[in-house]
């Protein structure tokens, strides 16, 4: 009976241990950030959430009567309360703002945009974005009858207004809306500039529409805070579905040629 050879491993050139090495690192550093940026999801949901209660809790017990009015009452004409400060043309780009917020506007740009994603074949990202904003309305429109708070003195209305006060479904529908297609965005863009530049338009214009509303007197400043809260945390928790759908059926990838063409 012979003894049969032991074979050596031969070593892998040190070029190709290397190359090994560093997509096996690379691997490792992407899984990472994905689950990073699941933990931050994480967190603003929850702190949006929070905020949202606790400012809802305050309303209902009145502990932000003075807060609210000295701030309204801040952006106002000393001598005349019916006038904001600053000159008409600012009222007048105030009220154009205010208008990015409405539901006509926030309608049309899901549909367009919704629209885009069914034509590159991205079903799931058309769906959140179509959805995310439809059950915000339903949600902030069950709070305000639950709540029932009277707006702010007719008097400092600039513009006409209806329904209740609390939360602001301007602030609460903009931030659903735009922070859902900056988020959208930011998953398919190779570039963090471009990543960056899609979450800060949409943080800045969520912050215009829901500020305007506070300047033209039609929403008490905690109002558009609860809104602000509430819009936060339902485009996050829209965006953590879509992504865990995603890692489910395999699809956490970047898109396609098709896709980054269109886009």
């Amino acid at each position: 009976m012979t003894n049969a050879p032991i074979e050596t491993p031969v070593p892998l050139p040190l070029g190709d241990r290397r190359q090994r090495l560093s997509a096996g690192l690379r691997l490792a550093l992407a899984a990472a950030r994905k689950e990073l940026v699941l933990v931050i999801a994480l967190f603003v949901a929850a702190a949006g959430i929070v905020a949202f209660l606790s400012l809802w809790d305050a309303v209902e017990d009145g502990h932000t009567a003075r807060f609210d009015l000295g701030l309204i009452l801040a952006l106002r004409q000393a001598a005349d309360p019916s006038q904001p400060i600053g000159p008409a043309w600012l009222k007048t780009a105030i009220i154009d703002f205010t208008a990015l917020g409405s539901i006509t506007v926030l309608a049309a740009v899901v549909l367009i945009v919704a629209g885009l994603f069914v034509a590159i074949r991205r079903w799931r990202e058309a769906l959140v974005l179509l959805v995310a904003p439809a059950s915000g309305l339903v949600l902030v429109n069950l709070v305000k009858d639950r709540l029932a708070r009277p707006r702010p003195p007719l008097i400092l209305h600039v513009i006409p207004v209806t329904q209740a006060s609390f939360p602001s479904g301007h602030a609460a529908l903009s931030a659903t809306v735009y922070l859902t297609l900056a988020t959208l965005v930011a998953h398919f863009a190779e570039r963090r500039r471009v990543r960056l530049y899609a979450l800060s338009v949409g943080v800045i214009l969520a912050v215009l529409v829901g500020a305007s509303r506070i300047y033209l007197g039609v929403h008490w400043p905690t109002d558009v805070l609860a809104g602000w809260a509430m819009g936060a945390a339902w485009a996050t928790l829209w965006w953590m579905l879509a992504w865990v759908l995603e890692a489910r059926h395999g699809r956490l990838t970047r898109p396609t040629r098709l896709d980054k063409a269109a886009l």
